[in-house]
């Protein structure tokens, strides 16, 4: 591939990135003209139009899109090799990004990148928290995590760590309740679940020595975030189904207790996904590693996979 098609290349990606062309300029110092006339060159190279200019960014056509993806890995890949022939494949760098739920990312996920930062410096992160799944390839994502449910068909799934999930409820409102000794006496209680569930208000839960039972419950509220339910359940306002990787921290502190102990619902499973490609960049295949061992030995609940 000649130098020049790289540099093209290289230059088409960071004007995606960076939706604008007077930024890649700055970036690459340069003028605008001239970024503009290596994007040109490489549109003629490809024979179609790969951005379009509006008044307002940089929008990428449908060629562009499926051009940027390939691009991407092609240059990345080129990088990787260039740094294996000049010994410096131990000194990983680059742009990482990693997309994973918004509650899991808040209580977790942002302290481990963080730590991953510090330990290789010259890898840059791009975190994007979102409940929706997303195409990874087309949306140029490197690693993303999901809990449970249906993964999407076009991607690598790796399950990491598993986490219990029981009833649990703040001591003030266990107090000021009628006690709970069987799992038919929680359709007595106000009751907190996530939004949107398929089973609805059902709940099914398992003993530790067998058996099964499934309670339909009162669920007065509904909530679309995990991160809302746990404020909910430490502010005493009912109780409710969580993950340990949603409260094990208040279960430890005693700002929450577990109700029917003996009682668990099927665990959450964490999968990290990515890209079905055969390249894969050292900074994610470290970072994936990374996750892997971290969660599954240092967050509370977390078992291996």
């Amino acid at each position: 591939m000649p130098m020049d098609t790289i540099r093209a290349m290289r230059t088409f990606i960071r004007a995606v990135e960076l939706g604008s062309l007077s930024a890649v300029a700055r970036e690459f110092a340069t003028t605008q003209p001239t970024i503009s006339k290596i994007i040109a060159g490489l549109e003629a190279q490809m024979g179609a139009r790969l951005l379009t200019r509006t008044t307002a960014a940089l929008v990428r056509t449908e060629q562009g899109e499926r051009f940027y993806v390939r691009a991407r890995h092609l240059v990345e890949a080129y990088d990787e090799a260039k740094a294996d022939v000049r010994g410096l494949i131990e000194r990983p760098e680059g742009r990482l990004r990693i997309t994973a739920p918004v509650s899991f990312g808040v209580l977790h996920l942002n302290a481990l990148v963080l730590e991953f930062m510090a330990s290789y410096p010259r890898i840059e992160v791009d975190v994007t928290l979102n409940d929706r799944f997303i195409d990874l390839a087309a949306e140029g994502v490197d690693v993303a995590l999901r809990i449970g449910g249906e993964l999407p068909p076009d991607a690598v799934a790796r399950r990491i760590a598993r986490y219990a999930r029981t009833v649990v409820a703040a001591p003030a409102y266990i107090h000021a309740h009628p006690r709970i000794r069987r799992p038919e006496d929680l359709a007595k209680h106000t009751y907190l679940r996530f939004a949107w569930l398929t089973q609805g208000d059902a709940l099914t839960l398992e003993h530790r020595d067998g058996g099964q039972t499934t309670v339909i419950t009162q669920a007065r509220y509904r909530i679309n975030n995990s991160l809302a339910i746990r404020e909910s359940l430490l502010a005493g306002a009912g109780i409710g189904l969580a993950p340990d990787w949603l409260v094990a921290d208040l279960l430890a502190r005693g700002k929450l207790q577990r109700v029917l102990p003996a009682w668990h619902a099927s665990p959450h499973e964490l999968f990290v996904l990515y890209p079905p490609q055969q390249y894969q960049p050292l900074r994610a295949r470290l970072f994936i590693e990374y996750l892997t061992t971290r969660l599954a030995a240092d967050t509370p609940g977390g078992v291996p996979g």
